[in-house]
């Protein structure tokens, strides 16, 4: 994890801050509709803890999430990889909505990265 730019960390940063309002809006209209919101409340959390742990491993900020919370959310954002990289398929090179679903994809798998290598330590 040490090897990744400071362009990279921040982007990953961004993509994880954008994320997180998104399922945040995303969850106060649910709520208001009365939907079922569980799966957005996990995503959320599992978003939240992904940015947290980047931020741990590149700016040594402490996180309260316990061992457990962190292996759920790594199992979380692996899979929301699959449909990411669907939709990225679909998508024009070089549109802004590539670029964007690549940013999240690489914030996620640094963060999946990041969950392993402090699970090894």
């Amino acid at each position: 994890m040490q090897n990744i730019s400071t362009t990279d960390q921040l982007e990953s940063i961004k993509s994880f801050q954008s994320t997180i309002r998104k399922l945040e809006k995303t969850l106060a209209t649910m709520t208001q509709k009365g939907a079922n919101t569980t799966l957005v409340k996990k995503r959320l959390k599992a978003s939240c803890i992904g940015l947290a742990i980047l931020e741990n491993v590149w700016h040594q900020k402490p996180h309260p999430y316990t061992q457990e919370d962190v292996a759920e959310a790594r199992n979380v954002l692996i899979g929301l990889l699959p449909s990411i990289k669907n939709s990225y398929a679909k998508l024009k090179a070089g549109s802004p909505q590539r670029t964007l679903l690549d940013r999240r994809m690489k914030a996620l798998e640094l963060a999946v990265q990041a969950i392993d290598d402090l699970s090894h330590e």
